[in-house]
């Protein structure tokens, strides 16, 4: 399996799959899975002449399981190294959940030389919880709840979202996938203990207001109408008023798991993102 080592000696594992000579889209997961989540949008897109790369963000998957660094400013940088591994250039970078996050700041922080265009799916920016300048957020005790479940039982926690509301299974109506939930079950508990309690403070605290003014590049925003996980009021309706060269499109009745829920309409959206 192919890693890549960061500057304080953290084993990040990739994938590396598709045309080795394509445009590169580079895959930015959500909390707490692995790259293992893009894989319908990788299959998809490297079946149309693209190169794909996805990896596991630091203590996730079967990436290493550092103690520090779980926070925005060293997930970017970990994809920095990364990109610069197998030198890319002219990249598409593609971002769910706290993935938009990492996707955002990375365009802050490190720049926009390697990427020509951005994705971010049900994506945390610009902030999640409450506070006078984000009168839109939720409180943060509702990720205390997060933490004070992962530390009394995570196991049951991580059937209990994937059950509700990561894929919307609980609204009146849905079908519910078994496969599914045991597919974000699994990818959870590998995930290590450290790096998923770290995360939740990373994906819900961080402020991206600033990250998403400075971004100078196209930026397509998807969200589901009816995510629960990162609702979109507080989200892609804010983000969008932020952005210079942003597009939003909203999927009507749609959950935060868009890739695994909407996966057609998804594939479809990023081939014609990447193709305008």
């Amino acid at each position: 399996m192919p890693f890549v080592t960061t500057k304080d000696n953290t084993e990040i594992y990739y994938k590396d799959w598709g045309n080795p000579s394509g445009k590169p889209v580079v895959f930015s997961h959500g909390w707490p899975l692995n790259s293992d989540n893009w894989e319908n949008q990788m299959f998809f897109l490297g079946n149309h002449g693209y190169r794909v790369i996805a990896h596991d963000r630091r203590g996730h998957g079967r990436s290493g399981q550092p103690w520090d660094g779980n926070e925005m400013d060293t997930y970017t940088d970990d994809l920095l190294t990364l990109m610069e591994h197998p030198d890319l250039k002219d990249a598409m970078l593609v971002g769910h959940s706290t993935g938009g996050g990492e996707v955002a700041r990375f365009l802050s922080r490190h720049g926009s030389s390697r990427v020509s265009k951005a994705v971010l799916v049900g994506a945390v920016p610009p902030c999640m919880v409450l506070k006078e300048s984000n009168p839109n957020g939720l409180p943060l005790s509702v990720f205390d709840g997060f933490r004070t479940a992962m530390t009394t039982d995570r196991a049951q926690f991580f059937l209990d979202v994937p059950t509700g509301p990561f894929f919307g299974f609980n609204l009146p109506g849905a079908k519910s996938s078994q496969g599914l939930i045991q597919s974000w079950w699994q990818q959870g508990m590998m995930c290590g203990f450290k790096g998923a309690y770290d995360c939740i403070k990373a994906f819900s605290e961080t402020d991206f207001t600033e990250d998403l003014k400075s971004i100078d590049i196209p930026v397509l925003l998807l969200h589901g109408e009816a995510d629960q996980i990162v609702p979109i009021k507080a989200a892609a309706l804010e983000s969008i008023k932020l952005l210079k060269k942003g597009t939003l499109k909203v999927y009507p009745g749609g959950a935060h798991a868009l890739p695994n829920t909407a996966v057609g309409e998804v594939n479809e959206d990023l081939l014609a993102f990447l193709k305008s």
